[in-house]
């Protein structure tokens, strides 16, 4: 296939060029006169599956031989290296680690946090792949002058030194996958050079980043009929910037790097790489600019001098594009707009981004069009409803049972999943949430299912179902450390059982589909394993299987639109597109800054021959260089993101600042690009135009038929109703109520509710004071009893009951002047009256009426916050002046007519009485405010007004969406509605 040559036989692509095409089309004419069993001899090594894939559908185009195509880890399924130890799974070793790592940390607490123990694993454990493939031992580490770092390198080797029992020869651990690799690549040179291969061998489309594949690329070169193809070289670039490259420190983030280190590995300069085709680029011109960009920083001063000559800027960038949207969502539309053009005029498109929330956010504006892509990345298995699913099941093993983890696993489409038995599930799952669940105070138990079991006795599936979710989701917290076997164990247990439900048997739909089937991989990988990870506790395992999930991708079984396709930066590399969209331009996207490293700083990596953080920037400059080579590009990014503005990808900025200050035509080419970047900008926000503009709806008052209007209220209700007549329009003519909290919280309304039972006891069981400090003592003690019924919160607990520890003696010298002019008749006492000639009943529970010495009564009513003054009592908070008229009235149970003294709002917080004195001619006018308010409700023309008259502005009503408030103001007039007629 070759002619014999002296040096190493290295060809290359063109940046532009369709690689894997290139590659067989190569292949093909350097096989043209020989015979066709010529073809089957060759042995084609690539570094993807993707790439695989491409090359032999490419070879299939007509009957013919095909080379063996195969992956360069295939190595490793070699017969004859049969006697190299097979590797542990990547997980078993993570889980050595992390159990090393925790007694390291168990002796030496100062080290690290516990919590810390899975990340200083996963670090250390790629720390260790990276250390076999570049063939670096730990005790090369050792040797390092680590100068002024030396108290945090000590800290570091501790952990290093762990790792020291899986390296050299002497090594009674088995390989993992990247030491097997070096070793099967290490014994496979050896025969080579022992018995050289007359068949091609040949390497394509690896850029040799990583040390054992650079070492077999090296030794394939130097084979008689080897040979390597590297993918995207640029010819353009002068030898003298070439030899720039010899600098790690300075030249790791260029996209040639790899190639330069590897031609002085084989020891020739890169004008010797050959082309492989004669293929001719997209676009000569801009594979000029952009090499010419993309500069070692301490060359770019050659700018001034080249980018002035620079020849053939206009078709450069004729088929570029510049979109810099204002926020990500604009890009994302932009993007959808560019994609829907293209489905429009047939051209296939590829949009190219690391970039996921993109993806995500472009693949959700599609959907308008119901254009459903190619993502060749899919999606988080984590994200997936199995790995939800099983998420949801583990924070039940490591938490006590809330109201919100029940309802969010009864509610997900997994549970209970057996055929013909969701529906009942799911009705019975809402009773529960809005019998049992919602506005309890306690945790879920037991005892609160058993009494909602005895109302339903009668039901005997609906039994079934109960004592199914006691045995299921009850008390499942795993206590202290465990095996973590047992914890997979009994993780998988219970998440079939979750999904299988009242069944006999069966898993239900957990492990279907292909996100069921990928999650089973995970979860069996990890019960294979589980041997080796030591004991932990349930919240340990909780972020240990989070991390194990998130290694899994899946793909929706969906049949996308064959020529819009997502391609991740790798993907990219293997396929080709005549229109390609770079998006997410912005540094810390694309390219991704590098990870902090807890080990070594770059000089340390350099000086022990490890690989450099820069090391993933270059690899992706290269992707960038190939990617912006494609005959249509547009290149797009977000100038802000949710917090502040964003930087511009390296890249993009070195083109723009290039463009811009090389020529007048230059800077023109680049407006020119601006400009038809801001046409699909354009395209774009007309999607959000409002096309057809609905006029505001007004400040509603409707009036339903009398007969459908309350015949009843409260005394708070009457305020409300004064206040906000709205709000008792949707409560009692449409009967609309606003759900309790699926977990009550520590709110004003439980405040309250705690507060009133404490000194309504309090009162109960307490004459006339005589000893103030014993009586202050008794009420706290009286508010520890009740708290310890009603507040299951501990810190909530221990400030409530401070803060009734300030107001304890104010309050009892209080209720000593109370006493001594009145005795406590009652406490939390129904009573209503009805109206006959009005058909009306008003209704109110009084905190505490007194009795005075004269006969008269005293009303009280308990307040949180702070009471309302007498305007407002006499305007608009009527509660405690309606209470006297129905106690004028005799409407109160066990206690006859009788006049009222005084009303008074006893305000907790702040420390206040507001206390108002009542005459006979008092209660009469606020009975006849009172009925004149009921007649005018009566009247069919009277509208209940939203926000009639709030107390404050900023405070929304349980019904000021309904009422649609924020499209009107409390400015606006009312607008009677007639409703129900």
């Amino acid at each position: 296939m070759f002619d014999p040559i002296e040096s190493a036989r290295v060809f290359g692509a063109p940046l532009g060029v369709d690689f894997p095409k290139a590659l067989v089309d190569g292949v093909l004419a350097r096989t043209k006169d020989q015979p066709p069993e010529a073809l089957a001899r060759i042995e084609l090594f690539v570094n993807t599956s993707r790439m695989q894939s491409r090359v032999r559908s490419l070879f299939s185009g007509q009957t013919r031989f095909l080379p063996r195509i195969r992956l360069i880890t295939d190595l490793a399924q070699d017969p004859a290296l049969s006697n190299v130890p097979q590797p542990v799974a990547p997980l078993r070793r993570r889980l050595e680690l992390r159990q090393l790592i925790a007694a390291l940390i168990e002796r030496e607490p100062d080290l690290a946090p516990k919590a810390a123990v899975f990340d200083l694993a996963d670090s250390l454990a790629n720390l260790m792949d990276e250390m076999h493939s570049e063939g670096v031992h730990p005790k090369d580490l050792q040797q390092l002058d680590v100068g002024e770092m030396s108290e945090h390198w000590a800290r570091s080797l501790k952990f290093i030194s762990l790792v020291e029992r899986y390296f050299g020869d002497a090594s009674k651990e088995a390989p993992d996958v990247e030491t097997r690799q070096r070793m099967v690549i290490e014994a496979t040179i050896q025969k080579w050079h022992a018995d050289p291969p007359a068949h091609p061998i040949l390497i394509a489309g690896s850029t040799g980043s990583r040390g054992a594949t650079a070492m077999l690329m090296e030794a394939v070169a130097k084979l008689p009929q080897g040979a390597v193809i590297l993918p995207g070289f640029d010819y353009d670039m002068p030898p003298e910037i070439w030899a720039q490259l010899r600098d790690a420190l300075s030249s790791e983030d260029h996209p040639q790097f790899r190639f330069a280190k590897l031609m002085d590995r084989l020891g020739m300069l890169p004008t010797a790489v050959m082309n492989w085709t004669e293929t001719v680029p997209n676009s000569p011109q801009r594979n000029a600019l952009v090499s010419l960009a993309l500069r070692p920083a301490p060359v770019t001063d050659q700018w001034q001098v080249e980018g002035k000559t620079f020849k053939g800027i206009e078709p450069a960038t004729r088929d570029l594009t510049l979109i810099e949207a204002r926020t990500p969502r604009a890009e994302a539309m932009s993007i959808a707009v560019i994609l829907r053009r293209s489905v429009e005029d047939g051209v296939p498109v590829a949009l190219i981004t690391p970039d996921r929330n993109l993806t995500r956010q472009v693949t959700a504006a599609l959907d308008r069009w119901g254009i459903e892509p190619d993502d060749s990345a899919g999606r988080p298995l984590a994200q997936s409803a199995p790995g939800r699913f099983l998420q949801h099941v583990a924070r039940l093993m490591c938490e006590d049972t809330r109201a919100e983890t029940l309802l969010t696993l009864l509610k997900h489409p997994l549970t209970h999943s057996a055929p013909g038995m969701r529906g009942d599930h799911l009705r019975w799952t809402r009773d529960f949430e809005l019998q049992v669940l919602r506005g309890g105070i306690a945790l879920p138990s037991q005892d609160t299912l058993a009494q909602w079991a005895t109302r339903h006795a009668d039901d005997t599936a609906r039994l079934k179902w109960i004592k199914w979710f006691d045995d299921t989701f009850l008390n499942k917290a795993v206590p202290g450390e465990t095996d973590l076997e047992a914890l997979v164990d009994g993780h998988i247990a219970l998440a079939e059982r979750i999904a299988r439900g009242t069944s006999d048997g069966g898993t239900g739909e957990l492990w279907e589909r292909t996100a069921g089937k990928r999650a089973l991989e995970i979860v069996s990988n990890l019960a294979e394993n589980g041997q080796y990870g030591g004991t932990l506790s349930a919240a340990a395992y909780r972020d240990l299987f989070r991390s194990v999930l998130n290694t899994g991708e899946v793909r929706d079984p969906v049949t996308p639109h064959p020529h819009v396709m997502f391609w991740g930066t790798l993907e990219a590399r293997v396929q080709g597109a005549d229109r390609v969209i770079l998006a997410g331009l912005n540094d810390g996207i694309w390219p991704e800054l590098p990870a902090p490293d807890s080990w070594l700083n770059r000089k340390m990596r350099l000086d022990a021959g490890l690989l450099l953080p820069e090391r993933r920037i270059g690899l992706s400059a290269h992707d960038f260089q190939q990617a912006i080579a494609a005959k249509e590009v547009y290149l797009t990014r977000a100038t802000r993101d949710e917090d502040s503005e964003t930087i511009p990808s390296r890249w993009l900025n070195r083109l723009c600042n290039l463009m811009g200050g090389m020529s007048d035509q230059g800077a023109a080419q680049l407006d020119a690009m601006r400009r038809r970047g801001d046409v699909w900008i354009a395209l774009a926000q007309q999607l959000d135009d409002v096309q057809t503009r609905l006029p505001p709806e007004p400040r509603p008052s409707p009036a339903p038929p009398v007969s459908a209007r309350p015949t009843r209220l409260s005394a708070t209700g009457v305020t409300k109703l004064i206040r906000d007549p709205y709000a008792i329009y949707a409560d009692k003519v449409l009967h609309l109520r606003t759900l309790p909290p699926i977990q009550q919280e520590s709110d004003a309304l439980v405040r309250g509710t705690v507060l009133h039972r404490v000194f309504e006891r309090f009162a109960q069981e307490t004459a006339l004071p005589q000893d103030q400090p014993k009586e202050q003592e008794r009420l706290m003690q009286i508010a520890h009893e009740v708290m310890q019924d009603l507040v299951p919160w501990p810190a909530t607990r221990f400030l409530w009951l401070a803060r009734i520890g300030r107001i304890a003696e104010w309050f009892v010298a209080q209720e000593t002047q109370r006493r001594m002019r009145s005795e406590n008749l009652a406490n939390e006492v129904w009573g209503e009256v009805t109206f006959e000639h009005l058909g009306f009943t008003l209704g109110a529970k009084a905190d505490r009426i007194d009795r005075r010495n004269d006969g008269q009564l005293e009303i009280y009513d308990y307040k949180t916050g702070t009471p309302p003054n007498a305007k407002m009592q006499k305007h608009f908070d009527k509660q405690l002046l309606l209470e006297a008229v129905i106690a004028n009235l005799g409407g109160f149970r066990d206690l006859s007519e009788h006049q009222t003294a005084s009303i008074c709002y006893i305000g907790l917080t702040p420390k206040k009485e507001e206390r108002t004195d009542l005459s006979q001619a008092d209660v009469t006018i606020a009975q006849a405010e009172f009925e004149a308010l009921v007649q005018a409700y009566q009247d069919p023309a009277q509208g209940f007004t939203s926000r009639r008259s709030v107390h404050m502005q900023r405070f929304e009503g349980d019904y000021d969406h309904l009422a649609r408030f924020g499209e009107w103001d409390d400015s606006f007039d009312p607008t009677v509605l007639e409703v129900g007629r």
